[in-house]
């Protein structure tokens, strides 16, 4: 069903109202503008399919249906829901998110071509993956594209469910689910946009100032003009800039990077301006970028505690990037709140990395060069806390 018109919205919203799941997806192009353009929101109930053109018809009906009880099914679904809540005023508020729950079976941030192969035994076609979504009408090859993106999820999370309950770990799997939609994309503060530059670093002393205060202009036009911000100035052209503080026009168009295209329609003007509150900006106002939480003393705790968190997720067959990352091991180490401090994570890993840093365990190695963890002599034993094993008791489908 393609969905065109208001009516058949608002009709298509009365249809899924009850229903328990359903699977959403979108196409969307960022190549050419600032935000995201939205060119379809697929949907899938039942044995059913829709397609919603946002081009043809205002998507914000939807919001009623994100709103309601019903479970959205999707894959690696943090763009789909930033892009859904701009455009239909909520996105789906209880989501399974098939390829973090994947990562609980063992797959590392698989695709959905990859996981419906393995799990469910199909194979989609990836012809159009990169086709131009926004273009009217659309070829019927396309739509199959896109109806395929949905059409299988439900069964699919049938089929991971299943498999998460055998191992005990649905309950982990859906608890990452239910963090994962409460982080919400950030604005970028345009203060803040010239850490993202390209080679910034080599931006040294008070031109990094200029560097910020250009970076500044650029976010803040690109966002007013909704295009990208490469078409805007591009990273080596601000990097010139702060490195060479030019003074005039000439001096700007002199600057590699810095092509004339880039200063029409009173843009040079602007950015003599911003270079000239670079240069006059005190230590006070300038925005340095988060300094590493890691230090020279905490970094071979780090590097060994790694190690150890890779080792239990090899053993538990589990995907490491979602028991701890890097900065989740360093907060830990420095006695800072973790994940590493609650939950599953704590039960699995945080109670023997503090046990580890406090010496009460140590790390040794296999004749066969495998890793091991063992009380160290004299330390006292562990805390029943400290072995903890994942329940496997069953749990709801949900």
């Amino acid at each position: 069903m393609m969905v065109t018109d208001p009516s058949q919205l608002e009709s298509l919203c009365d249809e899924m109202a009850g229903e328990e799941f359903y699977a959403f997806d979108t196409e969307f192009h960022t190549e050419r503008t600032y935000r995201p353009q939205l060119a379809l929101i697929q949907l899938g109930w039942g044995e059913k399919v829709a397609i919603v053109d946002p081009l043809a018809v205002d998507p914000a009906p939807l919001g009623r249906l994100f709103a309601g009880s019903g479970v959205g099914i999707a894959h690696a679904a943090g763009q789909d829901l930033d892009i859904l809540r701009t455009a239909c005023g909520a996105a789906p508020s209880t989501v399974f998110d098939t390829q973090i729950a994947a990562g609980f079976l063992g797959m590392s941030t698989p695709s959905l071509f990859t996981l419906l192969e393995r799990v469910l035994g199909i194979r989609i076609s990836k012809t159009d993956q990169l086709s131009d979504w926004l273009a009217r009408p659309i070829p019927a090859g396309q739509l199959a594209y896109a109806a395929g993106d949905v059409v299988h999820l439900i069964a699919l999370r049938e089929s991971i469910v299943t498999d998460l309950n055998k191992r005990g770990r649905l309950t982990w799997a859906l608890d990452e689910c239910a963090q994962a939609i409460t982080v919400q994309k950030r604005e970028v503060d345009p203060l803040e946009a010239w850490w993202k530059v390209s080679d910034v670093r080599r931006v040294q002393g008070r031109s990094r100032g200029i560097a910020q205060e250009v970076a500044a202009w650029r976010e803040r036009r690109a966002s007013s003009l909704d295009r990208p911000r490469r078409s805007i100035l591009p990273d080596l052209a601000i990097v010139t800039i702060a490195q060479r503080s030019p003074r005039t026009r000439h001096d700007l168009e002199a600057l590699r990077g810095v092509e004339a295209r880039y200063l029409a329609k009173g843009a040079a003007a602007e950015v003599l301006e911003a270079i000239e509150r670079g240069r006059d900006l005190s230590n006070d106002d300038l925005r340095l970028p988060p300094t590493s939480p890691e230090t020279k003393d905490s970094q071979v705790a780090v590097a060994v505690c790694a190690g150890v968190v890779r080792h239990i997720a090899d053993t538990m067959r589990l995907d490491q990037s979602l028991l701890a990352n890097r900065f989740d091991i360093t907060q830990l180490v420095n006695g800072d709140p973790s994940r590493l401090d609650s939950g599953w994570r704590r039960d699995l890993a945080g109670q023997q990395l503090r046990r580890l840093l406090s010496g009460a365990m140590v790390v040794a190695f296999t004749p066969e060069g495998d890793l091991v963890l063992e009380d160290r002599p004299g330390s006292g034993p562990a805390s029943p806390g400290d072995q903890a094993k994942p329940s496997r008791g069953e749990e709801p489908p949900r």
